[in-house]
């Protein structure tokens, strides 16, 4: 390495270590700060992103620029793309956030011992979150709305494509905090889309970070995994499947299906399989199919022939088509023998994200809920509702897919942890 890197190296690691020792001031004023104080600088954040409306469009519109030169794909187009609509939608979810109840210092639960002592178990921050997320500017106003509700310091690192708008979005953030008199620090993002900042952030900054939450593809997911020192909230990829079970209601199942997959195809949430019961499949399949061509989708069924003919233009399946996320306008369809082979394929090629089944059978949809262990599971309803807004949460930062410390969307109260209080009457230990 020569010098010129080896300084540039050394400035951006020292620029990196302000940001923690920043982010961790912020973390501690935010941890006295009231529940008022923090619902004041979220409505105040609202308010600046529908007056920054302007700047953030003009700030996206430089990113779509620079991502179709790249040649990002429609469906990351869609992701990165912001309209009136996005930002209407994005300033309503900072307000949905603000109005939730404030999680912190929330009793959980509380009893008392023979001996008089009276202990509670009470909700706390976790202190400063690094999260790291890719394509979706509005993840930098969800992400810093849900970390400032739960009393935390953020430090944001959002894609290269969607650099511009996300700086813009954040300063309207700041400029939220600043109105109700809370530290500016308290939401920051890395100043610098340089790759090694976030070996910087995931290696080298243990002393003031608490909790990592990656948001992004596969390889983003490994990396953070495997370079981070510290604790890591696990979102891995959205392999979704829909099972068309027997019982299915025709008329259900076409619109589920078309909706779970082509609503919006570049979300974790779309489905990525459409599993089918064999004894269905001679009035369900072909429906299905051709909703979803008509709807502009890409159709790989496993077994082509068996179609005979009732769906036209679709393609033959791969054994890769199962178990891949697209995040784009193609689904792979896989005729199953019944519930038990469904369940099977969902294990093998599944990711744990959200997996749904259609059917008018009790019996069948509670063994698929109960038997799978995914972190969402659904009956007769699309997979794209697997959002926090849609769960009551205002927003979220990402699915969790691990088992440990929180599951599914991770909303605000996700992003505590608790702490006991025991009160006592000079109690001693025998």
């Amino acid at each position: 390495m020569s010098t010129a890197e080896q300084t540039i190296n050394t400035s951006l690691r020292e620029e990196m270590l302000a940001l923690g020792r920043a982010a961790k001031h912020a973390a501690d004023v935010l941890a006295r700060s009231s529940g008022a104080a923090r619902k004041a600088a979220l409505t105040a954040a609202a308010v600046e992103i529908r007056a920054g409306r302007a700047a953030i469009l003009e700030a996206n519109a430089a990113d779509m620029v620079g991502a179709t030169a790249r040649g990002l794909s429609s469906a990351m187009l869609d992701r990165l793309a912001l309209d009136d609509d996005r930002i209407e939608a994005m300033a309503n979810g900072v307000e949905a956030i603000c109005e939730l109840d404030d999680p912190i210092g929330e009793v959980i639960a509380e009893w008392d011992r023979p001996n008089g002592l009276k202990i509670q178990r009470v909700r706390v921050p976790l202190g400063v979150i690094g999260i790291i997320y890719e394509s979706r500017p509005n993840v930098t106003a969800d992400a810093g709305a849900l970390c400032l509700k739960s009393g935390n310091a953020v430090i944001l690192r959002g894609g290269t494509e969607s650099a511009a708008s996300s700086r813009a979005i954040h300063a309207c953030l700041v400029r939220g905090l600043v109105a109700a008199g809370l530290p500016e620090a308290a939401i920051q993002i890395v100043p610098t889309q340089d790759r090694a900042a976030v070996g910087i952030l995931l290696s080298d900054m243990a002393d003031y970070i608490d909790v990592v939450v990656p948001r992004g593809g596969k390889s983003l997911i490994a990396r953070v995994q495997q370079d981070a020192r510290v604790p890591v909230m696990g979102h891995l990829e959205g392999i979704c499947h829909t099972y068309v079970h027997t019982s299915a209601d025709l008329d259900m199942a076409r619109s589920i299906v078309v909706n779970a997959k082509m609503r919006r195809t570049g979300i974790c949430g779309a489905t990525e399989t459409v599993l089918i019961d064999r004894a269905c499949a001679d009035t369900h399949l072909a429906p299905i199919a051709n909703d979803l061509i008509a709807a502009g989708c890409e159709v790989r069924i496993d077994d082509l022939a068996g179609t005979d003919g009732l769906v036209d233009g679709a393609k033959s399946a791969t054994i890769e088509d199962f178990g891949h996320e697209f995040l784009d306008a193609i689904v792979a369809i896989k005729v199953v023998d019944g519930i038990d082979q469904a369940l099977e394929h969902i294990r093998q090629f599944g990711s744990g994200h959200t997996d749904a089944i259609v059917a008018d059978d009790a019996d069948a949809a509670e063994r698929f809920l109960n038997e799978l262990d995914s972190a969402i599971l659904m009956h007769n309803a699309s997979t794209q509702f697997a959002d926090g807004g849609e769960f009551g949460m205002g927003a979220e930062i990402g699915i969790a897919t691990g088992r440990v410390h929180a599951r599914g969307p991770v909303g605000a109260t996700e992003l505590t942890s608790y702490k006991y209080v025991v009160r006592g009457g000079g109690q001693t230990r025998a």
